[in-house]
């Protein structure tokens, strides 16, 4: 786990944008799965429900909101919607979000190669199927032929989960035959894009440039006024830009990246509670599992006891 995170430090020192592999880094039994289904609350549990600025190389990825409120910043456009909405990111585009208590949903994450495949059979021959870039879609003012492709991408999304949560004959075949649908829809769809907000490049450029400043100085527990002195802005300025791209203070971002790392390390790694928390640069064993607890209801070692039940 040490070299883990070494690991995560030399990636963070290479870019801006941490990347994450849903197989590795949160549910490893399907660590070369092609197709990851889970549901928005699980991943909620896991991640937390302020989803700091990252990004998925070589994964396309498909958030389904059911019900409740969501912020999702895109690259440099950030939509602010309610659910029933959808949310399409191509691999390696930067993206955040913040969901609320009361969102529900869908999330799955897709290999690249099964959508170059899909454009390889035709798809990409129609100019009007545009998957190169993010997309936003809500049910607001439908046509009629519309809402039936909406209707449809719900269903499938159903199908997933169903196929998913089976121990059927053939299922990869199944799931992969639901998603080339899916993808067929959202495409058809794509023209009715949620019109966006577009985030100023230098608000975006600080906000990355903040984002890298926390992975590479997770574990030194820094002061908000060591960001701020790094990046070269006032701490009322940094608040601005992080509560417009992500509707977060920066304070919450950094104390919901370090929960990540310890959920990730208490569900992954076989060390004591007490070496992680020395791990991550917490000084004091006690002090770390009461930080734990306020932000989880949890000890460390209840978390990980519940992990291991699933």
């Amino acid at each position: 786990m040490t070299q883990q995170v070494t690991n995560k430090k030399q990636q963070a020192s290479s870019g801006w944008i941490p990347n994450i592999n849903i197989g590795e880094d949160y549910d490893r039994r399907y660590i070369d799965a092609a197709i990851h289904y889970d549901a928005l609350d699980n991943l909620a549990v896991f991640f937390g429900r302020d989803m700091p600025v990252h990004r998925h190389a070589q994964y396309f990825q498909i958030h389904y909101i059911e019900t409740g409120d969501i912020n999702f910043h895109i690259d440099d456009k950030l939509y602010q919607v309610q659910g029933p909405s959808l949310f399409f990111t191509p691999p390696a585009i930067p993206h955040s979000f913040q969901s609320m208590q009361n969102a529900g949903g869908h999330v799955l994450t897709i290999r690249q190669s099964i959508i170059w495949d899909l454009m390889k059979r035709g798809l990409q021959l129609d100019s009007e199927l545009n998957l190169n870039r993010g997309i936003c879609l809500t049910s607001d003012n439908m046509q009629v032929e519309q809402q039936k492709q909406w209707n449809l991408i719900q269903q499938l999304l159903e199908n997933i989960k169903d196929e998913w949560l089976s121990d059927s004959p053939a299922k990869p075949l199944v799931l992969e035959n639901f998603v080339y649908l899916l993808i067929i829809q959202i495409a058809r769809l794509s023209s009715r894009q949620v019109e966006s907000s577009i985030v100023n490049n230098e608000d975006l450029r600080l906000f990355h440039r903040f984002s890298h400043e926390i992975e590479a100085h997770l574990q030194e527990h820094w002061h908000l006024s060591d960001y701020t002195r790094s990046i070269g802005v006032s701490e009322s300025r940094l608040y601005q830009i992080c509560k417009r791209i992500s509707n977060s203070s920066p304070k919450k971002i950094i104390r919901e990246r370090l929960l990540q790392e310890v959920k990730r390390m208490l569900t992954f790694s076989n060390l004591s509670s007490n070496k992680i928390s020395y791990e991550l640069g917490f000084n004091d064993p006690a002090y770390f599992s009461r930080f734990f607890k306020a932000q989880t209801g949890l000890t460390p070692n209840t978390y990980r006891k519940n992990q291991t039940q699933h």
